[in-house]
């Protein structure tokens, strides 16, 4: 998963302070509020200056995200859901298929039962 839609980046667009909680919420799919609170009950009651540090580290080395990574809102979903779960997204690309491919044989089987003329064309080029 090279992508550039798979790689975890920095949001200004939604920073309060450099937008690592805000590109770690894009990834994830989570709201922002909840990640923003958890970096900071974590900073506060575990790490300390350690979690402070780990923070403007990765604000250092994450690459801003660009601008137009993704083209509607849609898209993003998507991508989240493939970051969170390819093997489950990859499914239900092939469902879809599977569901497309059923409805075009329901409408060939009900245009070749009710034209005859149709049927023969199709018969002659088999």
């Amino acid at each position: 998963m090279n992508s550039p839609r798979t790689t975890l980046y920095r949001d200004s667009h939604n920073a309060k302070l450099m937008g690592v909680c805000s590109g770690i919420a894009e990834y994830t799919g989570v709201d922002r509020f909840w990640i923003r609170l958890g970096a900071v009950a974590l900073t506060v009651f575990a790490l300390g200056p350690l979690g402070v540090g780990a923070y403007f580290l990765a604000g250092f080395l994450l690459n801003k995200k660009p601008p137009y990574l993704y083209t509607d809102a849609a898209e993003q979903k998507y991508w989240q859901r493939v970051r969170q779960s390819p093997k489950r997204t990859a499914r239900e690309i092939r469902a879809r298929f599977r569901d497309v491919d059923r409805r075009l044989a329901d409408v060939e089987t009900y245009y070749v039962s009710n034209n005859q003329r149709l049927t023969a064309e199709i018969e002659q080029l088999r």
